[in-house]
């Protein structure tokens, strides 16, 4: 009974509602948009490691001012973050690990969502949800956040060539939600981590740390633990901070991380890890690899 509390605890904190994701398991033999054998499904199968590349992409994502405004005016993320967070982590987890029809349904219902967001920043300029280049931001600070966070925490020596399969593979979910790619300045999506990597740095020209993004930044460091073991939420925050690229750290008037404080902050996350991931192995990933056969 204790340890099943303990699961039903990490799995709120987690984004779910403390039950297993029984959903996942079905249809048999279904392997979604990725299946058991992709770079996707192993990058996104630690719990930790996610969160810290999730709240560094969320950080990435605020430095763009035309992004943060559909959140901004469109969303209740200043009221309920968490809840945001929680929402975001679903559709990875639909996405990621659902069924085909899962996943299909979890990016209909975004791409309608999409439809609805547009305004205009203070500034004048105006934005919508479905413009090309700003899902492309998105897809891009998240892809590259999660790759960071799971070579860092879990797979140190992930070879160049799987690096660059699971840029290739993600690829089809911003050409999903209607990423036209003949709309980028590039003219394609980042099917390599090089490619990434100068997709990230041809954005930095867009990007400015604003009072909003600050709004952000102070907002994750003060969110309530909720159901989260007291110091959790503000060790993910600190590691999150420290794996941002290092252009961000002066635009951002934050001090670039210490190589010291860099491996405390790593040491702390590898020693947390053990327990969630121990709460967590029978969770969403989990489920769909005995969907496959493969539990």
């Amino acid at each position: 009974m204790l340890r099943e509390a303990l699961r039903r605890r990490v799995r709120i904190v987690a984004g779910g509602d403390g039950r297993a994701p029984l959903q996942y398991l079905q249809p048999p033999g279904d392997p979604g948009l990725f299946g058991p054998d992709s770079q996707t499904w192993k990058v996104h199968a630690d719990f930790p490691a996610m969160m810290v590349g999730g709240i560094g992409a969320l950080l990435l994502q605020a430095l763009h001012p035309l992004a943060l405004a559909g959140v901004w005016d469109h969303s209740s993320f200043r009221q309920d973050l968490r809840g945001r967070l929680a929402r975001t982590a679903r559709f990875i987890a639909e996405t990621s690990y659902g069924s085909t029809a899962m996943a299909e349904q979890a990016l209909a219902r975004v791409r309608a969502i999409h439809e609805q967001v547009r305004g205009q920043h203070p500034d004048g300029r105006a934005y919508r949800a479905d413009d090309p280049r700003l899902l492309y931001w998105v897809h891009l600070s998240e892809t590259w956040s999660f790759l960071q966070a799971h070579r860092v925490f879990v797979d140190p020596g992930m070879e160049p060539a799987r690096r660059d399969r699971y840029f290739e593979e993600m690829a089809r979910i911003p050409l999903a939600l209607g990423c036209a790619e003949g709309e980028l300045p590039q003219a394609r999506i980042a099917r390599s981590e090089r490619q990434a990597r100068e997709d990230l740095l041809a954005y930095r020209g867009e990007l400015e740390f604003s009072e909003r993004s600050r709004f952000v930044l102070d907002l994750l460091r003060d969110m309530p633990a909720a159901n989260a073991p007291p110091g959790m939420q503000q060790l993910f925050v600190q590691a999150a901070l420290h794996e941002l690229p290092d252009w961000a750290y002066p635009m951002m008037q934050l001090p670039a991380p210490s190589p010291l404080r860099r491996e405390a902050l790593r040491a702390g996350i590898r020693v947390l890890a053990q327990p969630l991931r121990w709460a967590l192995k029978d969770g969403v990933a989990a489920h769909a690899r005995r969907r496959m056969g493969r539990g």
